[in-house]
């Protein structure tokens, strides 16, 4: 089984046809950033439309059942997630609303401060706000996954705490191997898996070692060892692939709406854009490479299924039903 904890591709039918041929069995796949709730439901319109051309290659995803279902008819089970809670912007009802049309994971702020949380890049982090804690209360209930892979380290171990329901960190790295401030300290790591939640090793080059030049032997290697420190079954893929997206993507990602400027974020004035992908990691018929770095720094057969998607299956099977 193969499940990619988190990918923001800019979708086509090519990028469907390389899941099959990388057997993935299913992605959590970013369907709003900065997008009000109508932009977002817009966004929902685009996928059903894709899982009408495209019947025998990718299906709608709401439960981990859809996974095996996915497996068994040759296809790609499509999950949905908000890498920031634009969409719902100051109104919780909307948590249930974008449950019931799909969505299953929700960050509660991508980079900056929300109406919930603190974003990695504010300079204070002040934890999760009132509504904060009312909107996780809210999503333990209705079955809708609490994400803090953008967001600041007291909230995201606040988060932990605060959630009665395990919650993950999709798409990030270690800290101690890789000081980018999207990776996470150990501490936030411990606070999160130890309540039962994830977090999927990511492949964006700026969350790596040596970035774009990573050696998939210094990326196996920091997955096992990870793994050694705070348990194998805590841990998957969260590629955080965004292939084939403009330069223009990934300057609106980091700017949105909030400024006039242009907010480089984890790239720099001289490289905005999208950085190149590692040569073993172009696109999704990759994962084959993963799993023989795995093997070859000396996980066994069951710790390399169980993080190239039996872990992720397990969460999906414990988290996303109401309570």
């Amino acid at each position: 089984m193969r499940i990619d904890g988190l990918q923001y591709a800019k979708w086509s039918e090519k990028i469907f046809r390389q899941m099959r041929e990388g057997g993935v069995d299913a992605v959590h796949v970013t369907i709003a950033y900065h997008e009000t709730f109508r932009e977002a439901v817009l966004n929902l319109e685009r996928w059903n439309s894709w899982f009408e051309a495209f019947p025998d290659l990718i299906m709608k995803g709401l439960t981990a059942d859809d996974v095996e279902r996915a497996r068994s008819t040759g296809r790609t089970a499509i999950f949905f997630g908000f890498q920031n809670p634009s969409p719902i912007g100051d109104d919780i009802g909307l948590v249930e609303i974008f449950h019931a049309l799909g969505v299953r994971f929700m960050q509660l702020s991508y980079n900056n401060q929300s109406l919930l949380a603190a974003g990695c890049y504010e300079e204070e982090d002040g934890g999760i706000t009132r509504m904060g804690r009312q909107v996780i209360r809210e999503m333990n209930r209705v079955g809708l996954v609490v994400d803090m892979s953008h967001s600041a380290d007291r909230s995201t171990i606040e988060a932990a705490e605060i959630s009665e329901r395990p919650i993950t960190i999709t798409h990030a790295n270690p800290h101690e191997w890789a000081p980018a401030l999207r990776n996470k300290k150990a501490d936030v790591i411990r606070a999160v898996t130890d309540a039962g939640g994830m977090l999927g090793f990511s492949l964006y080059p700026h969350h790596l070692k040596d970035k774009s030049t990573c050696s998939i032997e210094s990326f196996c290697e920091m997955i096992a060892r990870t793994a050694d420190t705070f348990g194998t079954e805590r841990f998957g893929i969260g590629s955080d692939l965004c292939q084939d997206q403009p330069d223009s993507v990934v300057e609106w990602m980091r700017t949105g709406r909030w400024t006039k400027e242009m907010d480089y974020g984890e790239g720099s004035a001289t490289s905005p854009g999208f950085p190149p992908m590692p040569d073993w990691f172009q696109d999704n018929r990759d994962f084959a490479n993963i799993e023989k770095g795995l093997r070859s720094v000396g996980m066994d057969d069951s710790e390399i299924s169980a993080i190239m998607g039996g872990n992720w299956y397990r969460f999906f099977a414990e988290n996303f039903g109401p309570r």
